[in-house]
Order: C-alpha cells, then structure tokens, then sequence
C-alpha cells in the first residue's frame, strides 16, 4: 500500500479517538530552543493537525504539510478560522516550501514513514539559520495487564504491524538523522480514558488494523473481550509515553 494512502477512510477514527499532545511540550521548547510565538514552524505530516494545535493555540504561524488529502482537509476544516494556520499539500522530501522560512520543524507520530535522506535535505533547504528539528513519538506503555493484553492483539494481527510499528525508530535511527550530533530526548507520561465504542475507534484507526474481514471480525471479538475483563466502571486507560528529540541539523 502507498504510504500516504494508508490512514484514507480512517480520517473520523483519528480525528476522534487518536491521543493529542501534552501542552508541556511547549515548556520543554522553550527551555531547549528558546522557543516562543515569533518562531514559524513547519508541522511535517501534520495529519488531522493534533499536534499543530498546540502551536496554532500558542499564537504561532503554522505550515501544516500533509500529503493524504483526506487528513490535510478535516485539519483545514478544524482551524478554518485560524489565520495563523496554513495548510500545504506536500510531503517530507518535497515540502513545497520556500528556503529557509520556518525556525522550527516538527513531526509527530510520522517521521517512521520518511525517506531520513530525502527528508533531512530537505528539512536542511527550509529551516533558517539555528533552526531546530523536533520528533515526537506517542509510544504506547507495556505496564498493566489491559495494555500487555492490547499490545500483543495488535502484534498478532495478520498485517505488516511489525514492520510499521513506531518501536522499530530507535535512539540510533534518531542519532543518525542528527548526524550524529548532540540532540536532547525528553519524555512526557501521557494517556488516554476510553469506553468501549472510543477504545474501538482508536484501534481502527491505526492503518495496519484491517477495517473489514474476517480478521477484522476476530480482531474486534478479542478487544472487546480484552476490554470486559479488564474494565474499570466501563472505562480502561491507554497509557503512552510522549518522547520528544530536539536536535539540529548541520547546513
């Protein structure tokens, strides 16, 4: 499957159930960049815009690059009034964008789909002189028996999970995008409380998980089992880790 065809028909289930971004990224920014409401940012694969909210809420001019145009579309329909909001068609090795116009660039939960040399010339042709590049990963926990449970359905699923997964991004993948170059990691607990119909929404819309089917059928038949032994008043937790890496890259 293309890769930037894979999350079409999964839009409302990513729009709706897929985890957001703690507002203490922002605070991390400022310590390690010196970031504020000046810097424009590039938000590479920016998807339904989860993570672009957080800078568009800061006041922050916010180039969404996004090449699925049914994700890029629900992210122009969500910030529809915000001028500081810009949405692009475009890709992380073809951003489309000018020279050196932006101080910040950002990828959440897309880097893993990346050519790293195409899009690292790339991200070197926009960013301005002492611009950073920041990678956020949202990385489910394996901690409790709900989520150990969780984990290996997907990981039995009769799909390409194992070649997709965001565990398969190690420190090395990170280190070398940096050239080897000094970048700082940084990790946020973060979670999510979800019944039933939301927990269901939030495993279709991870685009290894088949949306029909018999494996479909038995994939939903065991998380609903998973979710009635493991239930807390009809609610279980998701719990993520929120690792960031800040680095720079040499011109």
């Amino acid at each position: 499957m293309n890769n930037i065809e894979r999350f079409n028909n999964r839009v409302d289930y990513y729009l709706k159930y897929r985890p957001g971004y703690p507002l203490k990224i922002i605070e991390i920014l400022k310590q390690e960049t010196g970031f504020d409401e000046t810097f424009d940012i590039a938000d590479i694969g920016s998807g339904t815009g989860l993570l672009s909210k957080l800078f568009v809420n800061n006041g922050n001019i916010v180039y969404g690059v996004e090449p699925n145009n049914e994700m890029r579309k629900a992210a122009e329909k969500i910030f529809a009034n915000n001028y500081n909001f810009i949405s692009i068609k475009g890709t992380a090795e073809n951003t489309t964008l000018a020279n050196e116009c932006v101080d910040l660039i950002t990828a959440a939960q897309s880097f893993h789909w990346f050519n790293s040399e195409q899009a690292k010339d790339e991200f070197k042709r926009i960013i301005r002189k002492n611009g950073y590049v920041t990678i956020i990963f949202n990385v489910r926990k394996n901690n409790t028996p709900f989520m150990k449970a969780y984990n290996k359905l997907q990981e039995n699923l009769n799909s390409d999970f194992k070649e997709v997964r965001l565990e398969n991004i190690t420190r090395k993948h990170i280190s070398d995008f940096f050239n080897g170059k000094k970048f700082t990691e940084k990790h946020i607990d973060n979670s999510q409380e979800l019944d039933y119909p939301s927990l269901r929404g939030r495993f279709l819309s991870c685009s290894y998980v088949p949306l029909s089917g018999a494996e479909n059928k038995r994939a939903l038949k065991e998380l609903k089992s998973i979710f009635d032994k493991y239930n807390n008043k009809n609610k279980i937790v998701i719990e993520y880790i929120t690792k960031i890496y800040i680095g720079k890259l040499q011109k």
